[in-house]
């Protein structure tokens, strides 16, 4: 990977290799877990294709797990090879992240960094570009998520993802306890547009239709219809 010595945003897609029965797990059923991989598989490239084209930054994926045992794996192979690639590291989630933003500081010195997980597919380079381009006004932002948690977390000095390293995941008040916690850091945070995870077969079938264009949208449409969907 090349090209570090640009001076826009780090673009972390914090991300699990996408491998039959060890992602999107919720999913099943009614999908089978390869159908389920499938489906983080296209979230994931969707992701680094959206994090790779933010003129000026720099992507990188935080990853977890095998990617050769991955599904979609050719792709996902040549899409991780495009980018940085640093390993996950710390006892749960909230560790994790903060390794992230920390990882990405080391590698990339001087860059505010901007993370986003794989499972809003709908996100754009335009949104991403957008929210990086806030943290010159402010020292972070914040993008909630539908079900009580956040798609996306910017600082303007990664150092301050250390403020919510202690905060719980998983919740329906994950997101507000993010927000008070960077603020109870002393950090002025703004707020991006809220958006949809992808957890549930749901989820699923309204992301696909909001973004008709991606691998993601595309994966959507070669399953079958759930049953008892309206």
């Amino acid at each position: 990977m090349t090209g570090f010595g640009m001076t826009g945003p780090a673009l972390l897609v914090l991300a699990k290799a996408p491998v039959p029965g060890l992602v999107k797990t919720r999913l099943c059923p009614p999908l089978t877990p390869e159908q389920a991989a499938d489906l983080a598989a296209a979230a994931l490239l969707d992701s680094l294709a959206a994090a790779s084209a933010v003129p000026g930054g720099t992507a990188v994926a935080v990853l977890t797990g095998d990617p050769a045992r991955a599904a979609r794996g050719p792709a996902v192979g040549a899409a991780l090879a495009a980018v940085a690639v640093v390993a996950q590291r710390g006892e749960g989630l909230g560790a994790r992240i903060a390794a992230a933003h920390a990882d990405a500081a080391a590698l990339l010195p001087g860059r505010p960094t901007l993370q986003i997980g794989m499972d809003t597919p709908q996100v754009t380079a335009g949104l991403l570009a957008d929210a990086a381009a806030r943290l010159a006004d402010v020292d972070a932002v914040l993008g909630p998520a539908t079900d009580g948690g956040w798609w996306a977390l910017g600082l303007r000095d990664p150092a301050g993802a250390a403020f919510v390293a202690e905060v719980p995941t998983s919740r329906d008040d994950t997101g507000a306890r993010t927000l008070a916690a960077l603020r109870a850091g002393g950090l002025r945070v703004a707020l991006l547009p809220e958006l949809s995870d992808v957890d549930t077969v749901d989820d699923a079938l309204t992301v696909a239709a909001l973004a008709p264009g991606t691998r993601f949208a595309a994966a959507v449409r070669r399953l079958p219809v759930p049953a008892g969907r309206a």
